[in-house]
């Protein structure tokens, strides 16, 4: 059996709000045995539709990693699990940008160490500091 796509589960779920609204306005306009009959039909319709948006809904790809299964297996709260997962993210940005810039200050201090020591590459230096971000002390 393929897998199902969300424009199918839409396209299902549209026509469970068609059947309820046809049911909605047939119930409110009731005229009698033939109403009843159009309301029948209407709510076979409408099972029909349950059937197939749940068949649907079945074969829909869903992907959870297994950290949040036994997060939620062990009877934690899922959104403090986004909550902490959110928080290692921030903490782990705030390492990558402190390394950064730790990266980015040893550049600049090895590129003028490198040009006051040797004058001769103090040019080729100043270039690639300067092609990385960088900038030179003359």
């Amino acid at each position: 059996m393929a897998a199902a796509t969300i424009e199918d589960a839409d396209a299902h779920l549209r026509a469970i709000i068609t059947n309820l609204y046809m049911l909605l306005a047939q119930a409110h306009d009731y005229h009698g045995p033939n109403t009843q009959q159009a309301m029948a039909a209407e709510i076979k319709s409408l099972l029909q539709n349950l059937i197939l948006v749940t068949n649907t809904a079945r074969r829909l790809p869903t992907y959870l990693p297994i950290e949040i299964i036994q997060y939620v297996e062990a009877s934690r709260n899922p959104d403090i699990y986004t909550r902490e997962f959110v928080e290692l993210v921030m903490r782990y940005n705030q390492q990558q940008k402190g390394r950064s810039e730790a990266f980015a200050t040893f550049r600049d201090i090895l590129g003028r160490e490198m040009a006051s020591g040797i004058p001769d590459i103090k040019e080729d230096v100043k270039r690639v500091v300067e092609a990385t971000g960088g900038k030179v002390e003359s």
